[in-house]
């Protein structure tokens, strides 16, 4: 009887441990961007794959080189063999094309476009190898301790990882670094050679204030969302890995996020717990309804451990206190040639977790994103299982 009580025990406590470990494939954090105050937070430390919200970085890069006069946005990039080949989602590019930077930012934010990833770092830094290389120190200088990037994408690799905190600093230096270029994140529609590509953020579509920006998901990581939300002059940051639908993920984030504009408004925090905070179903159990139309079945199992190279480096940037927006214009994408001025606040030294560091504001350049458009249906990711750049 003995025996028989211990067996039980212990397989309950597999079973609550194997429960836990599934469960922490989520993480989650919304902080606010001006005061650093953290105002919702599950596991955001933990190691995560980001997917395609790798992409943030790479754009990151491409307005460091926009800014910097190496680039303009009507800059051919040539497109290798080794480009087009790149799994889904794509652009559907042919080699010995060339791709304009502003098509090429547009193909990532909107359709999320792996070819185009490729292009832009093959073109910066000579191959895909040595960008990310660049994207990993870039990452570390901004304060993204434990991130680690091994391509453009965010196509699976099982050492390219990141962490709720790091993306929420990267999404802040760039809303803070580069007001100019950030409204591209919030185009609905990209129009590139007679096709047309909707954004794969649907929140901006329903949600109140939100202007960007950018989605992920690949098998390992399940949906993956980095939001950003502004309200009576404060912007929120959300992130959010791990769901298993972009559906109730992005039903998540808005739950997180109106419960941090409330606590702002002097509201005490809820207890918000995800649904999908908890062990997955079986696949043959996993209901197709919670997935969009077109969206690639989940199957959850991230790596048994991670490993990054924890690196120490300087912390977040300072807030941005301005308020952009853009969208898309007609035919081949093309930039209307104005933009928000750069503006200051008392509070854009902020912090955003530990301590921030100032930066010089970089000069501005005569870019701008396209002029507003209406909005428009969402349309899915086509990408193959465990291969969308969504």
């Amino acid at each position: 009887m003995n025996l028989r009580v211990t067996y039980l025990l212990g397989m309950m406590l597999a079973l609550l441990f194997l429960s836990k470990a599934e469960a922490r494939d989520y993480s989650a954090l919304v902080v606010d961007a001006d005061s650093g105050r953290v105002l919702y937070e599950r596991f955001p430390s933990e190691l995560r794959h980001p997917a395609s919200i790798t992409k943030i970085m790479t754009l990151y890069l491409v307005f460091e080189a926009l800014e910097r006069g190496e680039l303009t946005l009507n800059t051919p990039l040539t497109v290798s063999r080794n480009a087009v080949l790149k799994p889904p989602s794509r652009l559907g590019l042919t080699p010995g094309d060339t791709l304009a930077v502003e098509d090429a930012v547009l193909a990532l934010v909107t359709r999320s476009a792996n070819d185009a990833a490729t292009v832009i770092a093959e073109n910066l830094a000579g191959s895909e190898t040595a960008f990310a290389e660049m994207m990993t120190a870039k990452a570390h200088a901004l304060g993204m301790r434990d991130t680690v990037f091994r391509n453009a994408s965010g196509l699976p690799d099982p050492m390219q990882v990141t962490t709720a905190w790091d993306m929420a600093r990267l999404g802040k230096a760039l809303i803070n670094d580069f007001p100019r270029y950030y409204p591209y994140f919030s185009t609905p529609r990209f129009y590139y050679r007679g096709q047309s590509f909707d954004n794969h953020n649907h929140l901006m579509e329903t949600y109140s204030g939100m202007d960007g920006i950018k989605t992920g998901f690949i098998n390992a990581s399940g949906f993956n969302l980095v939001a950003s939300a502004k309200r009576g002059g404060r912007r929120l940051i959300g992130v959010v890995f791990g769901g298993p639908s972009a559906k109730r993920r992005d039903a998540h984030m808005r739950e997180i996020l109106d419960d941090g504009f409330a606590q702002l408004s002097g509201a005490p925090p809820a207890f918000i717990e995800a649904d999908f905070n908890r062990p997955a179903e079986p696949r043959a159990a996993a209901r197709l309804a919670d997935l969009e139309p077109g969206s690639p079945r989940v199957t959850f199992g991230s790596p048994a451990h991670f490993r990054s190279a924890r690196a120490t480096g300087r912390h977040a940037r300072p807030a941005v206190t301005t308020e952009a927006r853009g969208n898309p214009a007609h035919g081949k994408a093309s930039a209307a040639r104005s933009g928000p001025a750069r503006q200051g606040s008392a509070s854009a030294n902020a912090p955003i977790r530990r301590a921030s560091v100032s930066r010089k504001a970089p000069t501005e350049k005569a870019h701008a994103p396209p002029a507003k458009t209406s909005k428009v249906a969402p349309a899915s990711c086509k990408g193959k299982q465990g291969k969308c750049g969504k």
